[in-house]
């Protein structure tokens, strides 16, 4: 009974993840944006994710700018934030630190999630965006998602004016960097 009900909720996750892409592609994003303080939606964001690094023996270090304003649909960027921390805990190494920063760099806010992990090759960086792309499909399906994940990620953001992009660290890992339209100072 246990794995009939662990399967069917691993269902119910990939057929959401599926209307949401197909929504994507099917229509433009409908984004409803408000005003939003980034920086204590990310501390949020971020304070969940605590028992799932307790779980798996890391911890996340964020250093993350005061008073980042954002005009953004909020859940949408919830989704977007969601979608990175999972990644970096999931291909993380055991007992290593993932990293979540925020700061206004010119008209933008760029905000950056780390980790200690194994290298992506240069052929899986230009196909992390892709739908249905996964790094390693031999991840068990329970830990692993559909693929749709950071084709999500690539369509909210750039639904946002923004845009995304990964490297590797030259120490081992990956940094996923965001860049999205600042409010600045003056404009409040």
């Amino acid at each position: 009974t246990g794995i009939a009900l662990e399967k069917a909720y691993r269902l119910e996750q990939l057929i959401n993840e599926f209307f949401e892409i197909t929504r994507f592609n099917l229509q433009s994003i409908t984004l409803e944006t408000n005003k939003i303080h980034l920086t204590v939606m990310l501390y949020q964001i971020a304070d969940e994710f605590y028992p799932m690094l307790a779980e798996k023996d890391l911890t996340l270090s964020t250093e993350l700018e005061e008073n980042l304003i954002l005009y953004a649909d909020a859940d949408k960027l919830a989704r977007v934030m969601d979608n990175l921390l999972r990644n970096a805990v999931n291909y993380s190494y055991p007992s290593t630190d993932i990293r979540l920063t925020a700061a206004r760099e010119g008209d933008a806010v760029r905000i950056m999630v780390s980790n200690a992990g194994d290298p992506i090759s240069d052929a899986q960086l230009s196909r992390l965006f892709e739908k249905f792309f996964r790094l390693d499909s031999a991840r068990q399906s329970r830990t692993g998602g559909a693929g749709l994940g950071l084709a999500i990620v690539k369509s909210v953001v750039e639904s946002h004016d923004g845009t995304v992009e990964a490297i590797n660290l030259p120490d081992g890992g990956a940094c996923f960097i965001i860049a999205l339209p600042s409010i600045l100072p003056g404009e409040r």
